[in-house]
C-alpha cells in the first residue's frame, strides 16, 4: 500500500473510531477513550488500534463491539475492504521493560564517556 494512502486511511480510521466509540457506542463498559495511533499492516488488511482508556474493561468491550465498528466504518468511509481491528492499550507501549529496551538501544549509538568520544574523530 502506498505510504500516503496508508497515512490518510489511518487518520480517517482514527477520527471515525473516536467519534463512534465516544459518541455512538452505547455499551456502558466503555468510558471515554482516546485513540493516539492506529498502525496499519502493509497490505491494509489489519489495524492495531492503540487506545487510552480510563477503565480496563473498555478494551474488552471494544473487542466485543469490533463487528459493529467495522460495519459502521465501511458505511462511513465507503471502503471496499475495512481492516480487521485489534484493540490494544496504549500504555503497553510505555511499560517499564519497553522503556528500558528503548534506552538501551539509544545508548548503543553513543560513546560511553568523553575519553572514547575524543578517540573517534568528529566528521
Amino acid at each position: 500500500m502506498d505510504p500516503h494512502r496508508a497515512e490518510r486511511l489511518s487518520t480517517a480510521l482514527r477520527e471515525e473510531l473516536y467519534e463512534l466509540i465516544n459518541f455512538e457506542l452505547e455499551d456502558p463498559r466503555v468510558g471515554p477513550v482516546d485513540i493516539p495511533a492506529i498502525e496499519l499492516a502493509p497490505d491494509g488488511r489489519k489495524a492495531i488500534v492503540r487506545v487510552e482508556a480510563s477503565d480496563p474493561q473498555s478494551l474488552e468491550a471494544l473487542e466485543h463491539a469490533r463487528g459493529f465498528l467495522r460495519r459502521e466504518l465501511a458505511a462511513r468511509l465507503d471502503l471496499f475492504r475495512v481492516p480487521d481491528l485489534k484493540f490494544e492499550s496504549a500504555t503497553q507501549i510505555s511499560s517499564p521493560a519497553r522503556v528500558a529496551e528503548l534506552l538501551k538501544r539509544a545508548r548503543r549509538g553513543r560513546p560511553r564517556d568523553e575519553a572514547s568520544a575524543q578517540k573517534s574523530p568528529a566528521k
